[in-house]
């Protein structure tokens, strides 16, 4: 390995800076969950407003860009075409993007807005349902992959078609300048707002799989399993991170998706399979309607904070994971047009967690509604016992919460595996091939940064990390709208094949008149 790698400035501070936390909590876990928390207050009562905007500035953005002239441009030279099969990067795209987050929450979210409603309405209701499904999927819709889709964009570009590093300091150079002390302090701030974002994920992960093994088999929730988890979980990434991208990711994700899709299908045709069809038909149409309302909803008359703990958190967690998932979604989406890029990453996705919420959620809201099972009151007590409770009212329950527990497990392992290649990327000057020293030392990061939280504060620890590291990298998005619109004007987009059929029927005319 190259020794000028280990003294790169952007692996040196950020490194610090992570070790940093690690101690702090470890050894001050009660003084760091104070500072933390009233950082995060600090946050989300001033700064509401700006991730709200944001994020819906960057939608905006994405699909103009997609459906003008420029979303022909290929990431890559116009030779290019896709590296990966079209399966196996949406496999890619899923795990990275959603991690265990969608099958944490998948239950969770749905059955939360259902019994604590987003508008003060009657909970565990029909009416509090409908409301709950429809905010769901708002939340893990279109506009969480928009903050990815951006930096995935400007990265992809400048690193396939025009042959430069993909960091994020180079998709900000047409607007902040090539400094160095600029590049290092953008590229550390992108690769501390990873660490954090990768560790609330991977913290959410550990406590669900340590609710379902609490369910399947009595261990307790406890910190010490959590411990446990997070080292074994720690070998197998570091495993699979040795093979490199076309091995040992490309093999998880494809896993991970045939497990989801085994689970669902399932859930699908054992529970209330009309009711789903119903619920998400009707759930959709509640997305598509509220879009606008429910991207700029505040709460300023009320001073409620609903808002505060869902949609503002959920960007924040999607800002704060988008150096990572974007860089990734980046490097597995050469020779992809923008147009397929774009419209690939917003829709694919957000429709397979959609499907994903309507059966699951679909089937504990049926359950609760029609059986009064209770499982919106067992969620209320315990977030991670959402799916396991679902899959109580099941038949099977026994195994198909073993298949659960071992997704989760991929997911995690999958992200992480995938995070420390963006991690060593980032800080290897953006090398398509870090070194395996560099992915080791930032799996041993991050598992540690998630131990130190989930032994801080738990979940409430987790979703302020991701918030506090989020705030400024959601200016530096904003920036990246701005650098990515001056980059592609000096872009020359191919000829359609529309207008290439006309030049050539234009020029077999002119020749036939020359012939005359």
């Amino acid at each position: 390995m190259d020794k000028k790698l280990l003294k790169n400035p952007v692996f040196i501070i950020s490194t610090a800076v992570i070790l940093l936390l690690v101690v702090a909590g470890a050894f001050m876990p009660i003084r760091f969950g104070d500072v933390a928390g009233t950082l995060f207050n600090f946050t989300t009562l001033n700064f509401g407003w700006f991730y709200l905007l944001a994020v819906f500035i960057i939608t905006l953005f994405l699909i103009i860009i997609a459906i003008s002239k420029y979303g022909s441009i290929r990431l890559g030279a116009d030779s290019d075409r896709p590296e990966f099969p079209f399966f196996t990067w949406i496999g890619m795209l899923f795990s990275a993007g959603f991690g265990a987050g969608l099958v944490f929450w998948g239950v969770a979210e749905p059955m939360s807005h259902f019994f604590t409603t987003p508008f003060g309405t009657e909970g565990q209701t029909e009416e509090a349902a409908r409301i709950a499904m429809g905010y769901s999927f708002f939340h893990w819709g279109v506009s969480q992959w928009s903050v990815f889709a951006i930096v995935g964009l400007v990265i992809g570009f400048l690193q396939f078609r025009r042959k430069k590093p993909g960091l994020v300091s180079t998709a900000l150079e047409p607007v902040l300048g090539s400094k160095p002390v600029v590049k290092h302090t953008i590229d550390s701030l992108a690769v501390i707002a990873t660490v954090m974002g990768i560790a609330t994920s991977l913290g959410l992960g550990v406590l669900q799989m340590n609710g379902g093994l609490n369910a399947v088999f009595g261990i307790d929730n406890a910190f010490p399993i959590q411990l446990a988890i997070i080292g074994v979980m720690f070998a197998a990434y570091t495993l699979s991170s040795s093979t490199g991208l076309h091995k040992g990711i490309a093999y998880l994700s494809n896993l991970n998706l045939g497990l989801a899709l085994v689970l669902m299908v399932f859930v699908f045709f054992a529970g209330p399979t009309v009711f789903i069809m119903d619920t998400f038909t009707l759930a959709i149409g509640d997305y598509i309607t509220n879009f606008v309302q429910y991207s700029l909803r505040m709460e300023p008359y009320t001073g409620g904070e609903w808002v505060l703990g869902w949609t503002i958190f959920y960007w924040a967690w999607a800002t704060a994971w988008s150096p990572f998932v974007g860089a990734f979604v980046a490097r597995v989406s050469r020779g992809r047009t923008i147009r397929e890029f774009v419209f690939g990453v917003l829709v694919i996705p957000p429709a397979i967690a959609c499907v994903w919420i309507a059966v699951f959620g679909g089937t504990a809201l049926w359950y609760d509604l029609n059986e009064q099972s209770g499982i919106a009151e067992a969620v209320n007590v315990d977030l991670t016992s959402a799916l396991f409770q679902t899959f109580d009212v099941l038949p099977l329950s026994t195994i198909m919460s073993v298949l659960a527990i071992l997704l989760i497990f991929t997911f995690l392992v999958t992200s992480a595996d995938s995070a420390t290649y963006i991690l060593a990327t980032m800080t290897s000057f953006g090398s398509l091939n870090p070194p395996t020293l560099f992915k080791v030392i930032w799996g041993v990061l991050m598992s540690a940064i998630a131990a130190v939280l989930l032994y801080a504060g738990g979940l409430s620890a987790l979703q302020t990390a991701s918030l506090i590291s989020a705030l400024p990298f959601t200016v530096l998005l904003l920036l990246m709208l701005w650098s990515f619109t001056k980059i592609i004007r000096g872009e020359s987009p191919p000829i359609r094949k529309s207008e290439l059929r006309r030049f050539r029927r234009l020029e077999r005319e002119a020749r036939k008149q020359q012939n005359k």
